[in-house]
């Protein structure tokens, strides 16, 4: 029906999946029963939901999670871990934007903190936020080396500050240089009243502060993070160590 000329015309108007939609709606048969109005309705929304399943994506591998396929609705809530579902989903339809308040979650080593602050990372780029993860320490390393290039440095920082939403995870379990500690103080003061932080610690604030390299800059760095925010804590029970074993049980498994 449509020629190249004419899918040429759509590119420019960056409708082209509608076009295509519509195409295949009118040539499908079984639609006979419906007006060329109502088939162009449905191309609409069709194209509309493509094009959000598309940024969607595009938020998602653009966040760098380490876990992409993380879900709320796939998280652990047996009893003891010390979250519930109807939390975690309250988590999921936060409007970060609105409310920017900070997160901090903490357990032990293993505890699935990781596998937390992804599902609720994803979560928010399937509601349209732009979302960040790092970690503290590659954080920390690729804040020191960009200082060798003023703009790449100062692009950084200003990504990280200007993010929806920060995950940034195994915060201080491994010591960072006073360099690195004045860059995260930029970040957490831009942030501020602006955007939502969330925190995965093995760790709690009052450690923060004494492995912080400068007390003063500590205070304000843990002062920003912690004051207002909700915290999840997590239970003892060692998902590391139980999906390895899961993994072991299974027919294919081998060593």
């Amino acid at each position: 029906m449509f020629t190249t000329d004419d899918y040429d015309k759509f590119r420019e108007l960056r409708v082209t999946h509608l076009a295509a939609r519509f195409e295949d709606l009118i040539a499908d048969e079984a639609n006979d029963g419906f007006t060329p109005e109502q088939l162009f309705l449905t191309a609409t929304a069709d194209a509309l939901e493509l094009r959000r399943e598309h940024r969607i994506s595009g938020l998602i591998k653009k966040a760098g999670f380490p876990l992409p396929a993380a879900s709320v609705a796939e998280i652990d809530y047996r009893e003891g871990r010390g979250i519930t579902k109807v939390r975690m989903q309250r988590y999921a339809a936060h409007d970060w934007g609105t409310e920017t308040l900070n997160v901090i979650v903490t357990s032990p080593s293993g505890g699935g903190k990781t596998y937390l602050v992804c599902a609720l990372g994803i979560a928010a780029c399937q509601n349209g936020h732009t979302v960040a993860y790092t970690r503290m320490d590659d954080l920390a390393r690729a804040l020191v080396i960009a200082r060798g290039d003023s703009i790449k440095h100062q692009a950084m920082l200003n990504e990280y500050s200007a993010v929806s939403l920060l995950l940034i995870d195994d915060f201080m379990t491994v010591g960072i240089d006073p360099d690195a500690a004045a860059d995260l103080f930029t970040i957490l003061a831009n942030r501020e009243h602006r955007a939502a932080t969330v925190i995965a610690s093995q760790s709690g604030p009052d450690y923060w502060v004494d492995v912080l390299p400068d007390k003063v800059a500590a205070d304000s760095i843990v002062n920003r993070l912690v004051n207002h925010a909700k915290k999840i804590t997590l239970g003892d029970v060692d998902m590391r160590r139980e999906l390895s074993e899961q993994a072991r049980q299974a027919k294919d498994y081998w060593e």
